[in-house]
């Protein structure tokens, strides 16, 4: 019975939150206390069920990242880059991929609210496909979304780590990063081979850099970043200050030190973005801003209340359930669906949040499933489905996209969407899971 209703408050908490603008975290907590009581799990409890870690980790990268921002670091990178590739269209596409990769990697959960204002104006100036440039932006994001600082790449480790999982920083980085590659190599076979041929209006002398963001929950619907455009000089008026140099040095830093001597991301990255306010603490004032609060409030309430749903059984019958279809790696495989279904209309990390709880269960009942790999699918088929209009990546997308018919972009938004999530649990099945199951 206490199962039972554990469940209905986990499908209403993700109906409610997909249906009103109620952040998840909050209904989470709620939940977690009243089926807490039901359950007969005390206060104590669930406040010791609290992932102080994990909201030391999303306030250190995004606060980093909001150094970042406010002290023109992104700016010079962004404009340096475009210098470099005026005029090829081909490149243009690929150089918002990259440039989304970077962004990402380095922490950033607004990588494409911070590119869109740039890139879908300069893809109507330069007749590329809107729908190709607001994809290959997305997939470039995400095909970094799980390096070591990133909070994606960080959260998963640690719950893998906790499982007693081993997996590697680097496979969950590299996995994710080449699969949505190979999804953006074929997107840009069918929609951008014309690019290829020749060159597109010459650039202006300025370009559009990106303003300040407001923080939306990594990787879900909740909330969107509405992205302000200043228009800056070029690259050549953007220049490499010292503090700029101190800010990509710290960032790198940070990636070097996770990576190669397992320093605690969350903290290092609190440690260094308080040194460069330090250094400025007047020209800093606006860098906390861009701590994702809700992001923080959704996460922790999501894995408050799994944590109750782990006390009182209820991942164990998912698990038992799971199991009882008799081929593990068709239970992965719909796991991975569902996955892909319920994060492309809510949030990924709350998502992958759930379903890695209720993988466990189901690699300890053996059938030979590999852990890691399991992991890493649920991983990428949580995070690949954002190109969904339905996602921060998509609202912005679409809202920066320079097209006549905004209903008719979505519908073909909608569409892609709808190719990647039947499409990428079947490609994380074929590569990652049944090689290395069998």
């Amino acid at each position: 019975m206490v199962q039972a209703l554990s469940l209905l408050a986990l499908v209403a908490l993700f109906a409610v939150a997909t249906l009103t603008p109620i952040n998840m975290g909050i209904l989470a907590f709620v939940a977690a206390f009243l089926v807490g009581a039901a359950s007969g799990i005390g206060l104590d409890d669930i406040f010791g069920a609290f992932p102080g870690d994990t909201v030391i980790l999303l306030v250190g990268i995004t606060l980093l990242f909001g150094v970042a921002r406010v002290n023109g670091t992104i700016d010079l990178v962004v404009a340096l880059a475009l210098r470099a590739v005026r005029g090829r269209r081909w490149a243009i596409v690929w150089l918002m991929f990259l440039l989304a990769g970077v962004l990402m990697a380095l922490g950033s959960v607004l990588a494409v609210a911070m590119l869109a204002p740039i890139a879908m104006p300069i893809a109507a100036r330069y007749r590329i496909r809107p729908l190709l440039m607001g994809m290959m932006l997305s997939h470039g994001a995400l095909s970094c979304a799980f390096s070591p600082i990133t909070v994606y790449g960080a959260f998963t480790t640690d719950m893998a780590d906790k499982a007693d999982i081993g997996l590697s920083p680097l496979l969950l980085f590299v996995v994710p990063f080449a699969l949505n590659v190979l999804l953006a190599g074929v997107l840009f076979l069918v929609l951008g081979r014309d690019l290829l041929r020749g060159t597109g209006t010459p650039e202006e002398d300025r370009v559009e850099l990106p303003g300040p963001a407001a923080p939306p929950e990594p990787g879900g619907s909740g909330g969107t970043a509405t992205a302000v455009r200043t228009t800056a000089p070029a690259a050549t008026a953007v220049r490499a200050t010292p503090i700029r140099v101190l800010t990509l040095t710290g960032m790198l830093g940070l990636i070097v030190g996770s990576a190669a001597f397992g320093l605690d991301v969350g903290v290092c990255a609190l440690v260094i973005a308080a040194a460069l306010m330090l250094l400025r603490p007047t020209g800093h004032k606006d860098a906390a801003d861009d701590i994702g609060w809700s992001a923080v409030l959704l996460v922790s309430g999501m894995l408050t209340y799994m944590a109750v749903l782990e006390q009182n059984k209820t991942l164990d019958l998912l698990g038992d359930g799971a199991a009882a279809l008799g081929s593990p790696l068709l239970a992965a495989l719909l796991l991975c669906l569902v996955v892909a279904v319920v994060s492309a209309f809510g949030s990924s990390i709350g998502t992958l949040g759930i379903a890695l709880p209720v993988a466990f269960p189901l690699l300890e009942a053996g059938g030979g499933l590999s852990a890691a790999a399991f992991v890493l699918a649920l991983a990428f088929c949580s995070t690949v489905v954002d190109v969904s209009p339905y996602s921060t990546n998509g609202v912005i997308v679409l809202a920066q996209a320079r097209v006549e018919d905004k209903q008719r972009f979505q519908r073909r938004m909608f569409g892609y969407t709808a190719l990647v999530i039947t499409g990428a649990p079947l490609l994380a099945w074929a590569v990652i899971l049944a090689p290395a199951s069998l």
